[in-house]
């Protein structure tokens, strides 16, 4: 009886490793099928194109990764900041609209973008530390209300830039490859060390992991949780450099787009994981990754609205497939 029942939990625990890894055999096979439908996807060309595209999703999620590894990831009740392609493309608005149409200096109007992008991130620490209102609700209200913000600073129209400094992220190279994707590769070290070399980032992942054993070997949950949220406003200030540069200017919109592919990125990386969690490098690759995916069906014709139904389709697919993997039954 007791063999019986070892067998019957082996089982279930195989089904939930095979089930966590789900999401990333589906994605694989879908790579696939658009490198053998469309082979110039993986000349050099194409490969220097999905890093060049990837970029502002790398950095949007390297922010959502630090909120989720903050707060457990628990797709429900643990961390989640939905807002973060919103501040992104609010401080997008501010710098395009400071440096076209009011013709202010590129420092000027990053620090400006940058303090828009932040107080997003305050009001979200708020929110969710002192108001006690769930990550989900919470940021999903404040994206909400940020959204609202950009079509008031843009009057809901596009608005091309074509300063230097984004024009030269956006055009030139050094050793071979983009200044964007060598300025998001610095990005993403520093964040790196951060979250997984300094003691700062012990205590975050400490917090992520137990937030009782945490606040029991002295450390203070709800600093480190409103600090999560302001570094990732932060990365959701630096995307905008990269979503200006991306896009040559502001376009209001652009952030529900960019939101599919922070969500589906960041926890499809959490395949590359041992423990199936959310980690800073597995967002990373799994943002190059949707890219590649965005650039593939697009190469093979397949229709835009399509690709975010496909889109939406994955980040179903990941949420089943991590409760599922996570279930106690």
């Amino acid at each position: 009886m007791a063999t019986l029942n070892a067998n019957s939990q082996s089982s279930a625990f195989n089904w939930r490793a095979l089930t966590g890894y789900l999401p990333f055999i589906v994605f694989i096979l879908m790579l696939g099928y658009l490198a053998v439908s469309a082979p110039q996807l993986l000349t050099t060309d194409s490969l220097d194109l999905i890093l060049r595209q990837s970029v502002p999703t790398v950095v949007v999620c390297l922010g959502l990764a630090v909120v989720v590894i903050a707060g457990g990831d628990d797709v429900v009740a643990g961390g989640i900041d939905l807002s973060i392609p919103a501040a992104a493309v609010l401080a997008a608005a501010i710098m395009a609209d400071q440096l076209t149409n009011h013709g202010t200096a590129f420092l000027p109007a990053l620090s400006m973008a940058m303090g828009a992008a932040v107080i997003v991130g305050l009001v979200n620490a708020f929110l969710v530390v002192k108001v006690a209102m769930t990550p989900l609700l919470a940021t999903l209200a404040t994206s909400v209300a940020t959204v609202g913000i950009t079509k008031v600073v843009t009057s809901s129209r596009r608005i091309n830039v074509d300063h230097p400094t984004i024009v030269s992220l956006r055009d030139n190279e050094l050793g071979g490859l983009s200044v964007g994707v060598l300025l998001t590769l610095l990005l993403v070290l520093i964040f790196y060390f951060a979250v997984h070399r300094s003691k700062w980032g012990m205590s975050l992942q400490a917090v992520g992991g137990n937030r009782d054993a945490a606040e029991l070997s002295g450390i203070s949950v709800n600093r480190m949780l409103a600090q999560s949220f302001i570094l990732a406003s932060v990365a959701g200030g630096l995307a905008s450099v990269f979503v200006l540069a991306r896009g040559s200017g502001s376009s209001p919109g652009s952030e529900e787009s960019l939101l599919l592919e922070m969500i589906l990125a960041t926890f499809l990386g959490a395949a590359f994981s041992p423990r199936r969690v959310v980690t800073l490098w597995g967002a990373v690759l799994g943002a190059v990754l949707v890219t590649a995916l965005s650039i593939g069906f697009k190469s093979i014709g397949v229709n835009v609205f399509w690709t975010g139904c496909i889109k939406g389709a994955l980040i179903l697919l990941v949420v089943a497939s991590a409760a599922l993997a996570t279930s106690k039954d």
